[in-house]
């Protein structure tokens, strides 16, 4: 038997090879993938590269990342509301897509930052929508 050893996310190349095979996921992805090529209609020539500094930054601390990733998100879930499955989707398809291609401790730091990054979004988002709402049907009565 050949056990092929998967090495750890060590480089920008390594970044980029699983934004990449991540997003490849992503744009066929049944629960999600409409978001990205429909709804929103990704320019992946800039997204990309946005993507790979927001998870070198993630890893390795670089600084090289300075967006809003919660308000991009706010700003989606105002155009098509986000359910708790595309949050739990992205996650399935992330770890699964590190899960691939490498082992070790970056590789699985991605994977807890992934889970907490759309975790702490998916909270934000609905449960600030949840609330509103709550707010609102108080408000009425």
């Amino acid at each position: 038997m050949c056990l092929i050893m998967k090495k750890d996310i060590e480089t920008r190349s390594d970044i980029e090879l699983l934004v990449n095979s991540f997003y490849d996921k992503i744009k066929t992805d049944p629960v999600i993938g409409y978001i990205f090529t429909d709804v929103v209609n990704v320019n992946w020539e800039k997204h990309l590269p946005v993507m790979y500094n927001f998870w070198e930054n993630a890893l390795f601390f670089t600084g090289n990342y300075a967006g809003n990733p919660m308000k991009v998100h706010k700003h989606l879930h105002r155009i098509i509301p986000l359910k708790p499955e595309h949050f739990q989707q992205w996650i399935r398809l992330f770890t699964s897509t590190v899960d691939l291609l490498f082992s070790g401790e970056k590789a699985t730091l991605a994977k807890q930052r992934a889970i907490s990054i759309a975790s702490l979004m998916q909270f934000k988002i609905l449960d600030n929508q949840n609330s509103f709402n709550q707010t609102n049907e108080h408000n009425s009565l």
